[in-house]
Formats: structure tokens, C-alpha cells, sequence
């Protein structure tokens, strides 16, 4: 079985998790594709191509033609803004023998709409901090309060209003803006997986130690007995698939939902060094193994380091900037 990795980017531990799950279960190949030459990952993968970006009418069609060139059998979405276009089109990759690791179209929307994931949140009986709407402005409010856009990802346009006057002023210039309590807890990310039945197999919440541009880079595992218990039970809830980040406050003892980024995140290794080996679960899956739970199977208190690490190519000006 082959394997495709899209957006690769920087994302070189996850190409190499997959090498490395492939080579375990009697061999495979990864291929990594991405919309720029100058993407390292490419160069750590068994095979790359580029194609067009997620937006072009042409990503979909060129995406099925490599998989049928390289006889791909599981498809691994990497970037928040292409699976809403994958899970829309799965059933075409299920077509030509391609499992996407995707969740529905619902769930990516839940998922991707902090709006719309609030109102599932609190339909659902999970909480999440507090939002304020326009209205909460003249009631008496212990600022600061936390700013970010309905839509977005890592931590870009988030900021605190930290007075009355300055949440008047954003309620009027961005009106589109969710405005939450500052919740003054530890933050942790939790990685779950999911198999394709929506059976949940592994838990593992980390504490964010170091948060650089949104992602992790230096984090701990915790064995938390009440993450675990309310990462599956949103998890089953919301109807997840594969391999998902999520992140959370605990504050007094009540796990307060942030948001879910139903793919790979940026410290998914810290998982699967720690026991959790998401990759070698999909490849297993996709030979048609049974793969047990292993919730709460982990290594507790490993931290993780992440840095930094230069690679050098020769290439053609033309053919390395397109």
C-alpha cells in the first residue's frame, strides 16, 4: 500500500512516521505532493510531485492522477483549507481505491467554524468558554477578553480586548469577530484517532509548553484521566475520523474546549513516540488488521523538543520557484 501526503510543507516527522509504518507492515511508499518546490518534505518522501493549489478546478482532477499513477491506497489531507474540498469528493478517491482520512463534510464545517462548533459544544453539553455577544458590552465584565475570527487557524487575527471602550470599538469595526473569556488555565492539545467506523482508538493530551506561530514545539504527554474520558466523548459525538487535534483548557477541573482541527497537527509526534502511533494504526487499517484501543496506553510526563533543521537541494532557478 502507498501512501499520499498532501500539503507536505515542512512537515518532514510526518512523512517519516508514515516511511517508517509502511516499512513496518511489509514495505509501501510515500508520496508527498505540495504546490511548491521549495517544500522540504518533498525531498524526504519516496516520491513528490507538485500540483495545482487547493482553489484551482484542476487540484481534484490532479490529485486522482497521481494516486492512480502510484497506485495510492490512503490519502492523508494535511491542511485546514483542502478538506472541506476532500471530504466532498471522497467518494470519487473511494472510486479508484483511495481511502481519504477525512471526516464528512459536517464535521469539517463543525469543525472549522468556531461558531458552529460553540452552538454543537453547547447542544451537546460540553463546555467551552464563555462567548459575550454585542449585547454583553454595558454588563459588568472582568477583562480582558479574548478576540478571533470565526474562522481562522493558528492564532492568526486572535488579540485581547482589554477594556470596555476597546470591546466597543471591535464590536463595531469587526463585527464578525467571536469574543470569549481569557481563561486563565493551563492549555492542553489532545490527539485522538479514530478509525474509519468512528470507533476511537487512541488518546493523548499534552501540555503546551512552547507555542510558536500556533503550533507546539515543546510539549509534555499527560495522562489525564478526565481529558481522555471528554476527548472521546466529543469525539463520538461529533463524529470523527482519523486523526485529530484538539484543544482545551482545564480550569477548576472542567475541560473547556477551544476548537477541533480534524487532521495531523504540528506536534502529532510527541503521539506517536509516546505510544500512540496514529500512521501505523491508518496502515494497519487499510490491510484490513484489527486494530485494538489503546486508550490511555502511553508513555505519561515525555516531553518533546522540537527544532529546526537545514536542508540543501540543487536545482534549476525555474525549476525549484514555481
Amino acid at each position: 500500500m502507498n501512501v499520499l501526503i498532501t500539503s507536505a510543507s515542512r512537515k518532514v516527522s510526518l512523512v517519516n512516521a508514515f516511511k517508517d509504518a509502511l516499512r513496518a507492515e511489509g514495505g509501501g511508499m510515500v508520496v508527498a505532493v505540495d504546490v511548491s518546490a521549495l517544500s522540504a518534505a518533498l525531498y524526504v518522501a519516496d516520491e513528490h510531485c507538485l500540483v495545482p493549489a487547493d482553489a484551482d478546478p484542476g487540484f481534484i482532477p490532479r490529485i486522482l492522477e497521481i494516486c492512480k499513477d502510484y497506485e495510492v491506497g490512503l490519502l492523508i489531507p494535511t491542511r485546514d483549507e483542502e478538506l472541506p474540498i476532500f471530504a466532498q469528493h471522497r467518494e470519487r478517491f473511494a472510486d479508484v481505491g483511495v481511502t481519504v482520512m477525512v471526516s464528512s463534510p459536517l464535521t469539517v464545517r463543525t469543525c472549522q467554524d468556531k461558531w458552529l462548533f460553540y452552538e454543537f459544544c453547547r447542544g451537546h453539553g460540553f463546555s467551552m468558554p464563555q462567548l459575550y455577544g454585542a449585547d454583553a458590552v454595558d454588563r459588568d465584565i472582568d477583562y480582558p477578553l479574548f478576540a478571533k475570527p470565526r474562522v481562522g487557524k493558528g492564532g492568526r487575527g486572535v488579540f485581547l480586548i482589554s477594556s470596555r471602550v476597546e470591546h466597543r470599538r471591535v464590536l463595531q469595526e469587526t463585527p464578525y469577530m467571536l469574543i470569549q473569556e481569557f481563561v486563565r488555565a493551563q492549555e492542553y492539545t489532545i490527539d485522538l484517532f479514530a478509525d474509519f467506523n468512528g470507533r476511537v482508538i487512541s488518546i493523548v493530551p499534552r501540555q503546551r509548553i512552547v507555542v510558536l506561530g500556533g503550533e507546539s514545539f515543546v510539549g509534555r504527554t499527560c495522562k489525564n484521566p478526565q481529558l481522555i474520558e471528554e476527548a472521546e466523548r466529543l469525539a463520538v459525538t461529533l463524529n470523527l475520523r482519523g486523526h485529530n487535534t484538539l484543544q482545551c483548557f482545564l480550569d477548576g477541573g472542567c475541560v473547556k474546549f477551544i476548537e477541533v482541527n480534524p487532521r495531523f497537527g504540528g506536534g502529532a509526534a510527541l503521539g506517536f513516540a509516546a505510544g500512540a502511533n496514529s500512521p501505523l494504526f491508518l496502515v494497519r487499517l487499510l490491510k484490513g488488521l484489527t486494530v485494538a484501543p489503546v486508550i490511555g496506553e502511553f508513555k505519561d510526563n515525555y516531553y518533546m523538543l522540537r527544532y529546526t533543521q537545514e536542508m540543501f537541494t540543487d536545482g534549476k532557478k525555474e525549476e525549484l520557484y514555481v
